[in-house]
């Protein structure tokens, strides 16, 4: 009957693992693979110290791999969140209803008032296209989206390029990305459509 085999110590256990990575299947082993391979060996050398490694010793460990666990679960959520956003349809910026920039205002006021700060925020993006199109600084194309809005707007006001970039973005996020809106972020469209209002359009062949 053959004889069972005890623990073996750490040197042996680092020694045998050396011998594993000295075959050659593992020469051509890609980085992917050796990233997970020594992840998973980090892991169990802190979970061997949270077993073996003292009050001390075990309790860093153990906040270690709460912080990596927690680390790896925000990770997930975020790609998660950015696959959600990048499937979803994207549509223009108007709705339906055809209204002036004067209504998308209304609307946008009256919906932060109750609270609903994500409409808000797609209201005041709409006055904001509206307004632009009164003004002929834009053209009136339907079905434009946010980004489309906001390259073509910057065009005509350099000085805003990236504030009209960065609304596109709210707009996504609230609308196609599951993010709900803040009083905060509607706050920062509104006063960019309150600056925009006061824009005059770059002189044809100024620099931008």
């Amino acid at each position: 009957m053959p004889f069972l085999a005890g623990p073996i110590g750490r040197d042996e256990a680092a020694r045998r693992a050396a011998e594993e990575l000295a075959r050659p299947e593992y020469a051509h082993e890609s980085l992917l693979d050796q990233l997970y391979r020594h992840f998973t060996q980090f892991l169990s050398d802190l979970l061997d110290a949270v077993a073996g490694g003292g009050t001390a010793g075990g309790f860093v460990a153990a906040v270690v791999i709460t912080l990596v666990l927690v680390g790896l679960v925000a990770l997930g959520a975020w790609r998660l969140r950015r696959a959600a956003r990048d499937r979803a349809p994207v549509h223009g910026v108007f709705g339906a209803r055809v209204m002036t920039a004067a209504e998308h205002r209304e609307a946008a006021e009256r919906a932060a008032a109750e609270g609903r700060h994500t409409e808000a925020i797609q209201e005041r993006l709409r006055a904001i296209a509206r307004d632009l199109e009164e003004r002929a600084l834009v053209d009136g194309q339907p079905g434009r989206t946010a980004d489309e809005l906001a390259a073509e707007a910057g065009r005509a006001l350099p000085g805003f390029a990236g504030d009209l970039a960065a609304a596109a973005r709210s707009f996504d996020d609230v609308t196609y990305g599951g993010v709900a809106g803040t009083p905060a972020a509607y706050a920062v469209m509104r006063d960019l459509d309150e600056r925009l209002r006061q824009a005059r359009p770059a002189p044809l062949g100024a620099p931008a």
